[in-house]
């Protein structure tokens, strides 16, 4: 609690030295119900949680109001321990959490409600990253899981420190950002990179002619069938992901994860359209089939890329420009938007968290992971369109704030059939079924 008395200007630390002003400031926090921000979370879906209404217990004498839970990968805390640099820095953003304003407008924090160390408590056997092995025994380090479209979607800083500690100074890690390279790529460059210092050398995208011919049109059950016009109208989604690393500065290679349905002909011709589009290089990989052998050329060419092409890594927009101003420049330069569209009250949100010291944060969107765009209908590279910014929130603990675009929700749902239709378990045997 001393860093409550610090942040409330109170330089004393024995209780009897405290002015009865002194105690009152300090003890009373005289939250506004109507601004708490703070929402629950739990690792199961669903949907009848995403708007819930608390309190109404007999207990709780009246003190109802409107709230929502979110999936655990969206929440803060997960967010935290993949940007936390170590246990002192994970202590210190769990207690700058924002949960609500008091009623003369001032944030209350996790530190000032008194529970911030205890939720360091329980998350310090956390920053521990987990080291496991692929199956030819190379080293993975796997560490927290924020979603990739709702949250910041990167594995932790923590790991990546170790990794690149372990393997020296000539040696390469290769660090995962979830879905599409318009949203944990994004977030990598603009988020993760701003929090830990690191600079990326090169940017691998990974790729399937399967999923270029559904960015055409073509369903899901016809993308083996060979289909040229088709896969080169879908090429635009992977060409649009190519130039955006370059308004990064950082040179890519693309790898095709082939399957067995796709022809020469049709891996030519991404490539050529890949390689015009400005990517250093364009290469096959057959992995899933031959283990570490299949992706040989893809670490070569990963190789030759840092090699030739010094990395001139940049930020999409500077500390300093308005929040609004970073979330245009998203939507336009990387989602090729016309622009965004504020409903709501997410305008005056975002000038109160500029007023509130949070101007200078990074942005995190949520958004479909299915388009660039919010609408997952919107397939290929679209254009033409308005992002309609539907709501925003600030993690001030992970230090970025949080737009909601379109109908994303930060609570999934199950789909029309889920997974537990086809599990079930031999009472004989004990043995389960349907799991893979």
């Amino acid at each position: 609690m001393i860093t409550r008395l610090q942040r409330l200007g109170i330089r004393k630390s024995k209780p009897s030295d405290l002015t009865p002003e002194e105690r009152v400031k300090f003890a009373r926090l005289n939250i506004d119900p109507n601004t708490i921000t703070w929402r629950r979370v739990t690792d199961v879906n669903d949907r009848y949680l995403r708007q819930v209404t608390i309190g109404q217990g007999k207990e709780e004498k009246g003190w109802t109001r409107t709230t929502g839970w979110d999936i655990a990968v969206a929440s803060e805390v997960m967010a935290i321990l993949a940007l936390a640099a170590d246990l002192a820095d994970l202590r210190k953003r769990l207690g700058a959490i924002v949960v609500a304003k008091s009623t003369s407008g001032e944030s209350v924090t996790a530190e000032d409600i008194g529970c911030a160390g205890a939720m360091a408590v329980l998350m310090k056997d956390t920053v521990e990253p987990t080291l496991m092995q692929t199956l030819e025994q190379t080293p993975v380090l796997v560490h927290a899981g924020p979603f990739g479209n709702i949250a910041h979607g990167n594995s932790s800083i923590i790991a990546d420190q170790i990794a690149l500690r372990l393997v020296g100074e000539d040696g390469f890690v290769l660090t995962e950002a979830g879905f599409g390279a318009d949203m944990g790529c994004e977030k990598f460059f603009n988020i993760k990179c701003r929090a830990s210092g690191l600079k990326p050398d090169a940017a691998v995208i990974v790729g399937t002619v399967r999923a270029l011919k559904f960015h055409a049109g073509v369903q899901p059950s016809d993308a083996h069938t060979p289909n040229l016009e088709a896969l080169e109208k879908g090429t635009s989604n992977l060409i649009r992901h190519v130039e955006n690393m370059s308004k990064f500065g950082v040179p890519t290679v693309v790898v095709l994860n082939k399957f067995t349905s796709d022809t020469d002909e049709e891996l030519a011709l991404v490539k050529a359209l890949l390689t015009k589009a400005g990517a250093f290089d364009v290469v096959v990989s057959r992995h899933w089939a031959e283990g570490g052998a299949g992706a040989v050329d893809a670490a070569n060419a990963l190789l030759r890329c840092t090699q030739a092409v010094p990395s001139q890594f940049k930020f999409l927009y500077p500390n300093e420009m308005p929040l609004a101003g970073k979330i245009e420049r998203i939507c336009k330069d990387i989602y090729g938007a016309d622009g965004c569209e504020f409903l709501g009250t997410t305008a005056a949100d975002l000038k109160d968290f500029e007023e509130r010291g949070f101007g200078n944060f990074p942005i995190c969107m949520a958004k479909t992971q299915y388009s660039f765009s919010h609408d997952p209908n919107l397939k290929g590279a679209p254009t033409g369109f308005t992002v309609p910014i539907r709501e925003v929130r600030a993690s001030v603990g992970a230090g970025f704030v949080f737009p909601l675009l379109g109908d994303i929700s930060t609570m999934p749902g199950l789909p029309t059939r889920p997974a537990y239709y086809g599990i079930d378990i031999d009472t004989e045997t004990g043995a389960v079924i349907g799991l893979s």
